[in-house]
């Protein structure tokens, strides 16, 4: 890796112990929430847009209501449809008429110089800095709410039936992607079912695969022009033979076919998707029993994972510091526990133990295999976390895509590989 990126990453990826105290000692409490905010009155209602809280159990609005009753401070969550967040914060922005505080899938680079630095916080609260959206001279955008990981399910009625046994935790041997298939295969055999696997078409889920042969995915070099390693080679033949409308259906990846209900309907024997299908399983499956397990290695432990949504709060409102109180208080150790308990979060803050009421098992899994993922998959959520923060993306998905046309038949691994470079290069080796 190049002296270049390893300078980016360290800039982009956190702050170091000493840049901390001098970024504190610099900012009043117009960062750090800390300072206190005028009488509620004054102030006013607070607007919070965020999508899907009544999901995901209500949790900020009942920690809104529990603000109010403690500070006296007013939280209003609104609720928008998620593809209409953005064009909601967009036209605001522009009409300057932004809410005090939104929880967003990514900076947009339309509004956000018009975000209070959240580093302070960040850094009282042990938020995780890898997940933070932050510049190289260490402001911080945004903060990550919860976290969101990859993950492999299996239909463990089928494989009970089958009489096959499989890893349940991250505890003894964990099974090698050979070893998954070969399992898969069995029970397949054993129950008729129609396919092995089915992983949702996204680049998300294909770098959890990557990851788990060794690759680095697609990096810098000095002169700015992003190669990969043999690794990945290895994986993407991997995934191409697996793709044979036997173990896996081409339907999901070539024709857009559903993989979560494919896993449903139980004509499926392992589903790799990731966290956010725990709830939907626990209240729609009831024909089969099904449980979360631990990803193959090949030999590397990683799932992919980020921030699941962030935390910006508004510039330019008025309400500037009453809402930097508002999420230093949200994430203080015991509030920001009872709002992962109650909405079923992945902890993003560091040191926090989520005592989970239902699918205990299930997050518990994922938490652990986010702890104990190489690091190379932070390495590049940093840089694609530079990336937003830049305003730098490019055109469609070049993983996603260039792997629909390599297992289409289109394209060799060869030209899908040199391509996701070339479009890598073009977008962002200006950046590195």
């Amino acid at each position: 890796m190049s002296s270049t990126f390893t300078r980016r990453q360290i800039l982009i990826g956190g702050l170091s112990g000493a840049a901390v105290i001098g970024l504190t000692a610099a900012c009043g409490s117009d960062s750090g929430g800390s300072g206190g905010s005028a009488d509620p009155s004054e102030v006013g209602t607070l607007q919070f847009f965020l999508s899907g809280d009544a999901n995901q159990g209500g949790g900020f609005a009942a920690m809104a209501a529990k603000y109010e009753k403690e500070t006296g401070f007013k939280v209003e969550i609104v609720d928008i449809a998620n593809d209409d967040l953005g064009t909601r914060l967009t036209n605001a922005a522009q009409a300057d008429d932004l809410p005090a505080l939104a929880r967003v899938g990514s900076v947009d680079p339309v509004w956000k110089n018009a975000t209070k630095d959240l580093a302070e916080i960040m850094t009282a609260a042990g938020v995780m800095a890898d997940l933070s959206t932050q510049d190289e001279d260490g402001r911080v955008f945004s903060l990550p709410t919860d976290v969101t990981g990859v993950g492999l399910f299996i239909n463990k009625s089928l494989f009970d039936e089958a009489g096959v046994e499989f890893p349940a935790n991250l505890d003894g041997d964990v099974w090698s992607w050979d070893d998954f298939v070969s399992a898969v295969k069995e029970v397949q055999e054993a129950t008729g079912a129609s396919y092995g696997m089915a992983m949702d078409a996204s680049s998300h889920r294909l770098k959890s695969f990557l990851y788990e042969f060794g690759s680095t995915l697609w990096q810098p070099d000095g002169s700015g022009t992003y190669t990969t390693n043999d690794a990945t080679k290895t994986a993407l033949e991997y995934f191409y033979e697996i793709n044979d409308d036997s173990f896996m259906p081409r339907s999901v990846w070539l024709s857009e076919a559903d993989g979560n209900a494919l896993f449903k309907s139980g004509d499926v024997v392992a589903y790799y998707s990731g966290s956010w299908q725990i709830a939907d399983f626990a209240v729609n499956i009831a024909d089969f029993e099904w449980a979360s397990v631990p990803t193959p290695r090949q030999p590397v432990q990683a799932v992919n994972f980020g921030n699941a949504a962030s935390i910006v709060v508004f510039d330019g409102t008025g309400q500037e510091q009453a809402a930097l109180d508002f999420v230093n208080w949200l994430y203080t150790k015991e509030n920001y526990t009872e709002l992962a308990t109650t909405s079923g979060f992945l902890p993003a803050v560091n040191g926090i133990t989520v005592e989970y009421a239902d699918n205990a098992e299930a997050f518990d899994l994922y938490n652990a295999e986010i702890a104990a993922s190489d690091p190379i998959v932070t390495t590049i959520k940093q840089m694609e976390l530079g990336f937003e923060v830049a305003g730098l993306t490019t055109e469609g998905d070049p993983l996603r895509d260039q792997v629909v046309r390599y297992l289409n038949d289109e394209i060799g691994v060869d030209e899908c590989i040199t391509t996701i470079g070339e479009q890598m290069t073009e977008a962002f080796g200006s950046a590195s």
